[in-house]
């Protein structure tokens, strides 16, 4: 039996991203019941070392489209990331996926 690259990774990029789109949606939602400033939490660091949650979504992103664009050989879709809200990281998934 063989086995396509495609087949090998790009469903589990789909599976990472909307499980990533996901966890935004119950971040989202409990800001929303807490209220707390949705600022706070996707410029948030776990650690001090750490990039913000929106940068770790952005590079997730990237990760998946330039794996993917590569597998394919085609060139990288470029994509800004100027997203700051919890609707812009959702459209950047959607976007990729």
């Amino acid at each position: 039996m063989t086995i396509s690259l495609y087949s090998a990774s790009v469903p589990v990029f789909q599976h990472s991203l909307k499980a990533l789109s996901a966890i935004l949606s119950k971040a989202e939602a409990h800001a929303t019941e807490k209220k707390i400033q949705p600022e706070a939490l996707l410029q948030s660091r776990l650690f001090p070392d750490m990039l913000s949650f929106t940068r770790q979504v952005q590079i997730a992103v990237d990760f998946a489209k330039g794996a993917s664009a590569r597998l394919a050989k085609i060139e990288t879709p470029k994509y800004e990331d100027t997203e700051v809200t919890f609707a812009d990281l959702q459209a950047l998934i959607a976007k990729a996926l």
